[in-house]
């Protein structure tokens, strides 16, 4: 028996090193460069796979979003090709009603999470398009670039990665990942779709759909079903930021800082 077992294993010893597939060295060097969170936005379940993806040519070298610009021109020239200047992504929070104006109907003792509160009647805030204060977005973010400030996610744009990882967590749909390729990035901070004097019953800082904005910036915001929203490929053609930002009557246009 022990010479059946030598036997076999030296069978399947030859038959690995005659089978066995090279792999590029570039997919390690390549592997080396990524920042390894393996945080999925380039599309792919880890870095590695986006490293033998690249290598292949199947894919381009800037979708590493977590390396930025830098590590996009290093995968260029590792692949021998040119890449273009990148524009920032982060993620935005559209809602802006924080724990101290969110108006409760109900006191909610379930487990504290924005998906478990969400898929008990709600949660407790009166707001069924509200952020709920829980967490699960700054939970799901790998880089830290997340925190809750009164109940409400704050979002720090140097860290943020635009993975959309907070944006995938979030049970109501609040968090958008945008390019910000002005530096007059303004945007709406509610998510309802409440009429006017329904939002006003029960959120002060909620999009009330008066629709001056739109007015102010020649329909670059627009409303649609109650809600001001932006052209954001537009946004740089605004030409009066502030102005927008200190009309609105419930304060809920905010800028990027």
């Amino acid at each position: 028996m022990a010479g059946l077992g030598l036997f076999f294993s030296s069978v399947l010893a030859i038959a690995n090193q005659k089978l066995k597939v090279k792999e590029d060295p570039r997919v390690e060097e390549i592997e080396n460069l990524l920042p390894g969170v393996n945080c999925g936005a380039c599309g792919f379940a880890n870095c590695h796979q986006y490293a033998e993806s690249l290598v292949k040519g199947d894919c381009p070298p800037d979708r590493c979003k977590a390396g930025g610009q830098k590590v996009s021109q290093r995968l260029a020239e590792i692949l021998g090709v040119s890449v273009g200047k990148s524009v920032k992504e982060a993620a935005i929070i559209h809602c802006g009603a924080n724990a101290f104006v969110r108006k409760k109907k109900a006191v909610y003792v379930g487990i504290k999470t924005c998906l478990a509160a969400h898929n008990t009647f709600g949660g407790e805030i009166h707001c069924v398009y509200g952020c709920l204060g829980y967490g699960d977005c700054a939970k799901a973010c790998f880089f830290g670039a997340v925190t809750m400030v009164n109940g409400l996610p704050k979002i720090d744009n140097d860290k943020c990665a635009a993975c959309g990882k907070c944006a995938f967590a979030c049970p109501r749909g609040l968090i958008a990942v945008e390019k910000m390729d002005s530096e007059k990035f303004i945007y709406v901070a509610c998510n309802s779709l409440n009429k006017g004097p329904e939002t006003r019953k029960i959120c002060p800082v909620g999009c009330i759909g008066c629709g001056l904005c739109q007015k102010l910036t020649r329909g670059i915001f627009y409303v649609e079903n109650n809600l001001a929203r932006v052209q954001y490929g537009k946004i740089k053609d605004i030409q009066n930021p502030e102005e927008v930002i200190s009309k609105c009557p419930t304060k809920c246009i905010l800028k990027v800082v």
